[in-house]
């Protein structure tokens, strides 16, 4: 029904952004209308459940939605009847922040892709962990922080370290987001001094807190191999739980959709099929080098059961999905779990 009917009205009459703010208003819905809850979650739960155990915490099943879809924490009751293993909210930054200007969300249908540089618009820190105060689901949370667009990079372990401690007690886990594209400098902080520094300070923190809890990285796909070899090596010498591969590529090569277009639109990531194969790569590269030394969080151009499986070949241990869900719609998860029976 999705992608019969829904789909290419969304596509048609609204922008992405509206259309985002549209499925967001449907969800919120249901928080009035309880008696359908029941029914959402019966049709889009699967059966095909598979616990897995990742640093420390037992997922219902591998399938998770990427952070940048509920960055505020307002719907994760709603979302937990779609079926998901694990919801990551944020990017959460300690203030809050518009992000850039609009329009900053763009479909590619032709590449089932999407270009975004919404630069972390989120509520901040004290609005979202009032709403995970209030949430009812058991669902898994991961909470993925950044820093403020006019903190400076010299400054911005101060950021990650109020989010980290802000956050702690209403999520299972943190990931540390230095790969958005869409933040003036912010991949500079992938470099391997200042981003160990980072780390570390991130873990000890952890360290003095009475319930440990894992924190992942997430890397951009457009690292060199020199780059994701000094990574794989901040990330055992920090003694994270892990890599979550990857964040949108900024790379414009292999594009069905019209060049001019392409140039119109400008800058932003770009997530979906165009990304599918590179961030395969990145995660079999980043499986094969670190010795199985910490975990991987596979995401990018997962739209089906085959996509998901290439993907734990490869090396992952949990996937994400994002784009695949504006693409194929809601009943994604159950589908996914179906075909990777």
């Amino acid at each position: 029904m999705y992608r019969l009917f829904l789909k290419p009205f969304l596509f048609r009459f609204f922008g992405a952004e509206k259309a985002h703010h549209f499925a967001f208003f449907s969800l919120k819905i249901l928080k009035y209308l309880f008696f359908l809850k029941p029914l959402v979650r019966y049709y889009f739960s699967s059966s095909h459940q598979k616990t897995t155990n990742i640093a420390g915490i037992s997922f219902p099943n591998l399938i998770g939605l990427a952070a940048g879809f509920d960055k505020n924490a307002e719907v994760i009751d709603e979302l937990s009847l779609l079926g998901f293993g694990f919801i990551e909210i944020g990017t959460v930054t300690p203030k809050p922040q518009a992000g850039n200007p609009k329009p900053r969300l763009f479909r590619l249908p032709k590449d089932f892709a999407i270009i975004n540089r919404m630069g972390f618009n989120n509520d901040g820190l004290e609005k979202i962990v009032e709403r995970l105060k209030k949430r009812k689901s058991k669902i898994i949370i991961g909470g993925n922080i950044g820093k403020n667009k006019d903190t400076p990079n010299e400054n911005a372990m101060e950021d990650y370290l109020i989010c980290l401690k802000g956050l702690y007690q209403y999520v299972d886990y943190f990931t540390v987001n230095v790969s958005s594209p869409n933040t003036p400098n912010l991949r500079a902080l992938q470099e391997k001094k200042p981003l160990l520094a980072l780390l570390n300070a991130l873990q000890n923190e952890v360290k003095i807190q009475t319930i440990k809890k894992p924190i992942f990285l997430k890397i951009a796909p457009d690292l060199s191999e020199t780059q994701l070899e000094e990574i794989i090596e901040v990330v055992i010498a920090s003694n994270l739980a892990g890599i979550i591969a990857t964040n949108t590529t900024i790379q414009r090569t292999n594009l069905t959709t019209n060049q001019t277009e392409i140039e119109q639109i400008g800058a932003g990531g770009v997530s979906g099929l165009p990304v599918r194969e590179h961030s395969t790569q990145v995660i079999d590269f980043l499986k094969q080098k670190s010795q199985n030394k910490f975990a991987i969080i596979g995401v990018g151009g997962i739209f089906s059961g085959e996509d998901a499986q290439k993907k734990l070949n490869a090396g992952a241990d949990l996937i994400q999905v994002y784009t695949g869900l504006i693409y194929q719609g809601p009943s994604l998860v159950k589908n996914i779990l179906k075909e990777m029976k």
